[in-house]
C-alpha cells in the first residue's frame, strides 16, 4: 500500500478552490474537500488508477485523477504518492508547474 503524501502548495490551492465555493454554497466546498481526500485515498490501493493528463506526453509520470471541478495532479514515487498540483477542471495545465514541484520534492 502506497503512502499518500500533499504538497504545501496543492493543500492551498484546494483550500483556495473550497473558499471561493463556500462564498456561496459553503456544505457544496466541504463536500468537494472530502470528495477529493476520499479519491486520493483510493489512490493508496490502486496508485495508476488516475490518467495520464491529455496535455502531456503518454509516456508521462503525471497522472491526474478529476473529482469535479477540480483536477488532482501528482506522481508515484516508490511507495509514495505525491500530490503535487490542484486546479479547477476548466483551468488549462500549466506544464511548467508540475516540473518546477518535482524539482522541489529531491
Amino acid at each position: 500500500m502506497a503512502q499518500i503524501v500533499w504538497t504545501e502548495p496543492a493543500l492551498n490551492e484546494l483550500d483556495e478552490i473550497a473558499e471561493f465555493i463556500a462564498l456561496d454554497k459553503f456544505d457544496v466546498a466541504r463536500k468537494l474537500v472530502q470528495s477529493v481526500f476520499s479519491r486520493v485515498e483510493q489512490l493508496k490501493h490502486q496508485p495508476k488508477s488516475g490518467r495520464v493528463p491529455p496535455e502531456l506526453p503518454r509516456k508521462s509520470i503525471y497522472r491526474e485523477v478529476i473529482v469535479g471541478p477540480c483536477r488532482v495532479f501528482y506522481r508515484i514515487e516508490k511507495s509514495k504518492i505525491i500530490i503535487i498540483y490542484v486546479i479547477r477542471s476548466e483551468r488549462m495545465l500549466r506544464k511548467f508547474i508540475l516540473e518546477d514541484r518535482a524539482e522541489l520534492r529531491k
